[in-house]
């Protein structure tokens, strides 16, 4: 029980990085970037880019999404001009995956101690960069304990029955994705965790990328939640997010396989192709919806429209 109790504090740890890293980068860009949104998504492209550069500056697609959600429910956005912001944040959120496969530990402290100096100098600017900087060494912390302890814990019989079965069926793995990232509101966590157990050898790369698939799913629960109450435009938004990333796993489970390879294809490592994978299932999914996204928030619109009250 003491390691669990430790991955438990690690993921803690992560999520804590997680939130000052947002802290610190929002404080830089934060209002620009609500003003940004609402003046140049005109255009679903527009949106796409928008969506993109913010969600990869904040390092939180749920982020954007919240905020999103809060642009529509105040009036400053309608929900067609979502759907490129949607679809960018969902390539915006793989530069966290690409960014947790690198191995950094040599630069935790180091990060802390000048994170912590920049903390106590008297510009916003200054005390934003420390606030990223202590936030990414805590992302890097909890990355060291999670690969350090996923073998103890792979080694309890109820996680070893877990492991089989995700190894033995997809509807497993994808369902693992799903569940953890809804429940702890974050697919960084989850792809940490897999990318841990994966370079340890508990996982395979096939597993790991139907568990990352599954994270795309589950993370549409905090623009859901944020959605609640907030009014038909913003339920209309936090509707098409889910059916995007339903729709997108369920094309890409197939081929699986195929991702697999093509993400070994670009490198040997298997935290790298796990980032790769991420990278290569949102790209090709929002670029086949940039298109017709037009198209897309009037299907929304048709599918939902009677069951959601004004």
């Amino acid at each position: 029980m003491y390691e669990l109790f430790l991955f438990l504090l690690f993921i803690g740890i992560f999520l804590a990085g997680m939130s000052v890293l947002r802290i610190g980068l929002f404080n830089l860009s934060g209002a620009a970037l609500k003003t940004f949104l609402s003046k140049v998504t005109d255009k679903p492209w527009k949106g796409f880019i928008a969506g993109t550069v913010f969600t990869g500056i904040l390092q939180s697609s749920s982020a954007v999404m919240v905020m999103t959600v809060g642009l529509v429910s105040a009036g400053s956005l309608t929900f067609p001009q979502t759907i490129g912001i949607i679809l960018g944040t969902n390539i915006g959120s793989t530069l966290t995956a690409e960014f947790m496969s690198f191995t950094l530990d040599q630069w935790i402290i180091p990060g802390v101690i000048c994170g912590a100096l920049l903390c106590f100098m008297p510009s916003v600017l200054s005390r934003s960069l420390g606030l990223s900087l202590i936030g990414i060494s805590a992302i890097f912390a909890a990355m060291g304990g999670f690969k350090a302890l996923s073998t103890p814990i792979a080694a309890y019989p109820s996680i070893q029955t877990l492991i089989h079965y995700i190894e033995a069926h997809m509807s497993y793995a994808l369902l693992a994705g799903i569940a953890l990232t809804a429940l702890i509101h974050s697919s960084s966590v989850t792809i940490g965790i897999a990318m841990s157990f994966l370079m340890n050898g508990e996982l395979s790369v096939y597993s790991a990328i139907v568990i990352m698939l599954g994270s795309n799913i589950g993370t549409c629960i905090t623009g859901y939640m944020a959605s609640i109450g907030s009014g038909r435009q913003a339920a209309f938004t936090a509707y098409a997010h889910i059916w995007l990333n339903v729709l997108g796993v369920a094309a890409f489970l197939p081929f699986v396989d195929i991702l697999e390879r093509t993400a070994a294809f670009f490198t040997e490592n298997k935290a790298t192709q796990l980032a790769h994978a991420s990278v290569i299932f949102n790209i090709l999914t929002s670029l086949a919806v940039l298109p017709v996204a037009r198209q897309f928030s009037t299907l929304i619109l048709w599918v939902h429209r009677a069951h959601i009250k004004k």
